[in-house]
């Protein structure tokens, strides 16, 4: 069973894809959130916290409950912050005014103890999906995004519903390994931003990697798992980074 983080933890989660065909994630998402994060300094949901999500303005009653959720943990204290994923781009600035969290860029940098790591979704490493990374730049033209959200909601709906038929199918025929970071990108990212440690998800396999740049400096790269019969969160504590699964069949309880 999971234990309570300390005030002073800082907490990173990704890649719920939350839905009301999956239930038990969604259950386990809101457990997390009254038993584990309320204690936490920080929230950073680092993409695909949706499975899809159309616009800040769906009534879907599974939206306005995540809404609410966060809500209550931002007003008891926990920062939140919010970076976007490949299915949740077009999260907004309602969204964030509604739930109290801050909008992060693509690449961010936070401050863990001593030190800064860099934390992202992870789609930007996959250099080697040439097609996805066509697909990403044209669906993220702030001008294109600007368009659909004024299209009609059912209009919207259809988009996100055949959006995500398509990349099912698509994805069902390329390799595992075009669909996983490139080693090079993580490197060559790493050396820009200037860091030695890295955090990320969209790949769906959680692992800590241990890696030596270029400039022969070790550094670590942490991927966060996806929620599925388990969910996966990353904790840091005076600096110190654990990646951690737990049973989401079973409520997360505070001892």
């Amino acid at each position: 069973m999971h234990r309570a983080t300390s005030p002073l933890t800082t907490l990173f989660i990704s890649d719920l894809h939350l839905c009301t065909e999956r239930p038990k994630v969604n259950a386990a998402f809101f457990d997390f959130l009254l038993n584990t994060a309320v204690e936490a300094e920080a929230l950073y949901i680092l993409g695909d916290l949706f499975e899809a999500w159309i616009g800040d303005d769906d009534p879907a009653a599974l939206s306005q409950q995540v809404i609410r959720a966060l809500r209550t943990l931002t007003d008891g204290g926990t920062r939140l912050y919010f970076l976007h994923g490949n299915r949740d781009f077009a999260v907004g600035k309602r969204f964030a005014r509604e739930t109290g969290a801050t909008l992060l860029t693509d690449h961010a940098l936070v401050s863990l103890g001593s030190e800064q790591a860099l934390i992202l979704h992870g789609d930007t490493l996959c250099t080697d999906d040439l097609a996805y990374q066509k697909f990403r730049r044209r669906i993220r033209n702030p001008l294109l995004l600007g368009l659909m959200r004024r299209l009609p909601l059912k209009t919207r709906q259809n988009i996100g519903i055949k959006g995500r038929e398509k990349s099912m199918a698509a994805n069902s025929n390329k390799s595992a390994d075009i669909m996983d970071v490139s080693p090079a990108s993580v490197r060559a990212m790493m050396a820009q931003y200037g860091v030695t440690t890295m955090i990320h998800g969209h790949t769906h396999r959680p692992c800590c990697h241990e890696l030596v740049l270029d400039d022969g400096k070790a550094a670590r790269r942490i991927v966060l798992g996806d929620w599925g019969n388990q969910g996966w969160m990353v904790s840091a504590n005076d600096g110190e980074l654990k990646l951690a699964s737990f049973d989401i069949c079973k409520p997360v309880q505070r001892e």
